[in-house]
């Protein structure tokens, strides 16, 4: 009696195995597929720009006042804070939606109350209407650094939305090797601009 339990069960669970493997297989491929219709970017007036991140400690007493300037250009939501230590990352990271015009300000308000701006994020690890100043949760090798002048090529003036975004996922391309134990390995993340 108990032989014979253990042996239909041997035989569903290899029946099943046949059948449920080829099915995961494939949908684990389909769903591993690189590659993503983008979406349209909704107006900042339906969407608001959501900017996270740090300002330098040194400007904790005139935070508010800050944070207002931040926010001045409109069609955003400021959600910053102040550095608890030391200086604020370098970093900065730019959404595909956010326009041209929010972005720059963006920018020179970061390179004034924050340590600077050293480094861009590529835009497929940050959300679309979302601008991150100073911000730490991106390793290295998600992010470019890059000169003064890359920086003041992004705050030119005559540069539409398209434009800004096409250069700014050209500058954030990092990499193809980072440093790994000493030494010098593929990077895994890198998605080349469109």
């Amino acid at each position: 009696m108990m032989q014979t339990k253990k042996h239909r069960f041997r035989q569903l669970l290899k029946r099943y195995m046949k059948r449920s493997v080829p099915v995961l297989m494939v949908l684990g491929l389909v769903g591993a597929a690189p590659v993503f219709a983008e979406e349209k970017c909704e107006p900042v007036d339906k969407k608001r720009i959501k900017i996270e991140g740090f300002i330098s400690k040194s400007y904790r007493k005139q935070r508010k006042q800050v944070f207002k300037e931040f926010g001045e250009i409109g069609s955003t939501k400021v959600a910053l804070r102040v550095y608890p230590m030391g200086e604020t990352s370098k970093v900065i990271a730019v959404g595909r939606c956010v326009p041209a015009y929010i972005a720059q300000h963006i920018i020179k308000k970061s390179m004034e109350y924050s340590t600077g701006v050293e480094s861009l994020v590529q835009q497929q690890f940050i959300h679309t209407h979302w601008v991150g100043v100073g911000v730490t949760m991106f390793d290295e090798p998600s992010q470019q650094i890059v000169s003064a002048d890359q920086v003041q090529q992004l705050l030119k003036q005559d540069l539409s939305d398209e434009e800004f975004h096409v250069l700014y996922r050209k500058l954030s391309v990092p990499n193809a090797l980072v440093p790994f134990f000493g030494l010098k390995s593929p990077n895994v993340k890198i998605a080349q601009p469109n």
